[in-house]
C-alpha cells in the first residue's frame, strides 16, 4: 500500500478495544492507540460507508514500525490507514474510523470507513495469528457499518482488496494477495474466511469443505519461445531478443534511451500486447508482429515515448497453462521494476510494466508456467 491523495484537516481519536469475532463466538482484541493521529492530524472528512479496504504493507517489517512511520509521515508522505495488524495478532490504530484515510485513492478513501494493513512476516506461526485478527477485523468492521462481508464481488459495496480498487477504479497495487499467497492463502480461501470469520480459538467458524481429489492429468508443457524487439525513439530497430537471459542479450531496448515501437511474437500459442505512451496513453492491442507494418504489426507510434507495456499469452488447447511473465526498467531509476504476469490476471504480480511518465528503456519477457525473475 502506498498512496497519494492529500486532504488536510482534523481527526477524531477512537476507542481502545474492538470486538473482532462474530458468529456467536466473539474474541476481543485490544487496540494499541500509541500511534493514533491526534485531533489536529489527518482528514476531517467523513466517509460514506460502502467498502472496507484490505491492504498488505508490501515490506517485511514489524507492524509497530509501520504504525510509527504512518504517524510520523501522514502529511509528508500522504498515506495512512485506520488500522495496522501484525506482530502476532496485534492491532495498531493510526487513523480514526469513519473519517477518510489516505490509502487507496480518492474514491476508495471517500467510501471506506475502515482500511486495514496486514504487516508482512516470514514467520508462519506469527502470520497465522496476524491473519486471524486481520480477517476478523475486516469482517466485524463490515458488519459494524452495514457493509456486505463478501470479498471482491462485482458489486460496489463489500470488503475490497487493494487489487479490486486497482482493477475497477484507479491505481497499480495488487495487495494483499501476493503476500497471502506466500503463506498459502488463496483468493477463494480469503473470501471464505472473511465471510465466516474465526472463533476465539482461531478455528474456522464454517470450514471450507475439502473437495474430492480429481485425477491428475499428465503434464503437456511445451517450450514457448518469445522473440521481441524495441525501436529507439527517432532512431532504428534494435536487435531482437529471444526469451530473457543475462547481460546485453537478456533484454530488448537500449539502456538510458527512450523507445517508441515494440513487436513481440511467439513460436506457439498466441500473444497480444499494447503500449502506453507519454503522449497518447494506452494504445490499442496488437496481435501481429511485423516491424515493417507500423500500423498493425507493432505497438507504438513513431516518435512517441513508451512508458508502459502490457501483454497476454494464450496457451494452445490441451497444453499445460503458461503465461507471459515480464518486467522493465525506466531511464529514471536503477534496477528492474516489479514482475508482471499477463495483464493482471495473476494475483501477486503487477498488471503492466513501467512507470507513467518515465521512458521505458529495457524489457524482459519469459513464457512459462512460473516466473523465473
Amino acid at each position: 500500500m502506498k498512496l497519494k491523495n492529500k486532504l488536510i484537516a482534523g481527526l477524531v481519536a477512537g476507542a481502545a478495544a474492538f470486538f473482532v469475532g462474530l458468529n456467536q463466538q466473539v474474541s476481543a482484541a485490544t487496540i494499541n492507540n500509541d500511534y493514533a493521529l491526534s485531533a489536529s492530524e489527518g482528514s476531517s472528512l467523513r466517509t460514506s460507508n460502502n467498502v472496507i479496504i484490505a491492504h498488505a504493507t508490501g515490506t517485511y517489517a514489524p507492524a509497530v514500525n509501520n504504525a510509527i512511520f504512518e504517524k510520523r509521515t501522514w502529511y509528508s508522505n500522504g498515506a495512512y490507514v485506520q488500522y495496522i495488524v501484525g506482530d502476532g495478532g496485534k492491532i495498531y490504530r493510526v487513523g480514526a474510523e469513519g473519517y477518510q484515510a489516505w490509502g487507496a485513492g480518492s474514491w476508495a478513501n471517500a467510501n471506506a470507513p475502515v482500511q486495514i494493513e496486514l504487516a508482512q512476516t516470514y514467520d508462519q506461526a506469527e502470520f497465522r495469528k496476524d491473519y486471524v485478527t486481520y480477517v476478523n477485523l475486516l469482517r466485524s468492521s463490515a458488519i459494524k457499518y452495514g457493509i456486505p462481508t463478501d470479498v471482491d464481488s462485482s458489486a460496489w459495496r463489500g470488503v475490497k482488496s487493494h487489487l479490486w480498487v486497482t482493477n475497477h477504479v484507479w491505481g497499480d497495487h495488487t495487495d494483499p494477495y501476493g503476500y497471502l499467497a506466500s503463506h498459502g492463502i488463496t483468493k477463494a480461501q480469503f473470501a471464505h474466511d472473511v465471510q465466516y470469520g474465526f472463533s476465539s480459538s482461531g478455528n474456522d467458524v464454517n470450514p471450507t469443505p475439502k473437495p474430492t481429489p480429481k485425477p491428475v492429468k499428465p503434464a503437456n508443457k511445451k517450450q514457448v519461445d518469445v522473440t521481441y524487439a524495441m525501436h529507439q525513439r527517432n532512431g532504428h530497430w534494435l536487435s531482437p531478443v529471444k526469451n530473457a537471459g543475462s547481460g546485453a542479450n537478456g533484454f530488448a531496448g537500449m539502456p538510458y534511451s527512450a523507445h517508441d515501437m515494440l513487436y513481440i511474437k511467439v513460436n506457439r500459442g498466441s500473444i497480444k500486447y499494447r503500449v502506453h505512451t507519454i503522449e497518447d496513453g494506452w494504445l490499442p492491442w496488437v496481435h501481429k508482429a511485423n516491424k515493417n507494418d507500423t500500423v498493425n504489426g507493432v505497438a507504438g507510434i513513431k516518435g512517441h515515448t513508451i512508458d508502459g507495456v502490457q501483454m497476454y499469452y494464450t496457451t494452445p488447447s490441451g497444453e499445460t497453462y503458461q503465461q507471459a511473465y515480464y518486467r522493465s526498467q525506466s531511464t529514471q531509476r536503477a534496477g528492474y521494476l516489479g514482475t508482471c504476469a499477463d495483464n493482471g490476471s495473476v494475483a501477486g504480480y503487477d498488471s503492466w510494466a513501467g512507470v507513467y511518465g518515465e521512458p521505458l528503456d529495457r524489457l524482459q519477457i519469459s513464457i512459462n508456467d512460473h516466473s523465473n525473475f
